[in-house]
């Protein structure tokens, strides 16, 4: 049986500290519009919640979401209390132009390192910035190449776990010419 998987992605949503902020930051520096704000209340978790969410778009109709409470409390609960990770982040795929006009402003809005940085994976080229709330997107430009090795790569998926998870943890990446410690 074949299960059909979903068309796209639709939104992600994340809590912010101040929507103005986020607001300059995805719009004016990254350059994604902003496409919607909704004030709605709803009934969650037992009680009545007011909170406003703005979504910016991308180019195949999904979008990033953004919630911010009218209640302290609710802010306090739902906010973002995780510290910045590189290990949690949103990827966006990117061409090589958008990518470039993405670092140009960041360094116009002086954003500096450690809270932008860009890494050559090989099979793509990754420009990471934090948001207002630390949150880290990256903005993934792939690599020619790699497409034409996808079916293989997932062809081998399955086997490729069972040896890292049987402690076999080398460098299985042909595009990169170092090692795995």
């Amino acid at each position: 049986m074949t299960t059909k998987l979903p068309s796209r992605l639709h939104h992600t949503a994340y809590v912010s500290s101040d929507l103005e902020a986020t607001r300059h930051f995805y719009e004016d520096i990254i350059g994604l519009p902003l496409s919607a704000c909704w004030t709605e209340i709803d009934h969650l978790f037992g009680k009545d919640r007011t909170y406003c969410h703005l979504f910016f778009d991308l180019a195949d109709g999904s979008a990033l979401a953004f919630f911010q409470f009218a209640d302290p409390e609710d802010q306090a609960l739902f906010g973002p209390e995780l510290p910045p990770s590189p290990f949690r982040h949103i990827a966006l795929c990117v061409d090589k132009e958008t990518q470039a006009g993405i670092e140009e402003r960041i360094q116009k809005a002086g954003i500096q390192p450690p809270k932008t940085y860009a890494l050559e994976h090989g099979y793509c080229r990754s420009v990471y910035v934090e948001d207002p709330d630390g949150m880290i997107v990256e903005f993934t430009c792939d690599d020619p190449r790699a497409a034409s090795g996808a079916e293989e790569r997932k062809a081998k998926a399955h086997a490729e776990l069972k040896r890292w998870l049987d402690g076999d943890h080398s460098n299985n990446n042909p595009f990169r010419h170092e090692e795995a410690a």
